[in-house]
């Protein structure tokens, strides 16, 4: 018996295939037939993304009748939220340090 692999919220987001379905998703739920009308890809290949999206915990399915419907879950992106965070002081610290650079470059100052 193979395990199922897990994917993590980082390994899940970085296929842009996979960031256009999130943001498909964010607006409503949908079964795989309809979402594979947005894609020029094969049905099959729409759903092993979303078995890469559902094994992140960022999308749950449930069966309505014969279908199968996906619908976005945005908790474990707070994940991807609170590393971003983390990394945006040094962004913050990087850009005041460009704009005092290109300040004292207009006005001739040198330090």
């Amino acid at each position: 018996m193979s395990a199922v692999p897990k994917y993590d919220v980082f390994q899940a987001i970085v296929d842009p295939t996979r960031r256009r379905l999130l943001d498909l998703l964010s607006r409503q739920e949908m079964p795989v037939k309809e979402i594979s009308g947005y894609f020029p890809m094969s049905r099959t290949a729409v759903s092993k993304h979303l078995h890469v999206l559902s094994s992140a915990g960022l999308v749950r399915e449930r069966k309505v009748g014969r279908e199968t419907r996906y619908r976005l879950v945005p908790e474990p992106l707070q994940e991807l939220q609170h590393w971003l965070n983390y990394f945006e002081q040094f962004w913050d610290n990087k850009l005041s340090m460009l704009k005092h650079y290109v300040e004292n470059e207009e006005s001739g100052a040198t330090d």
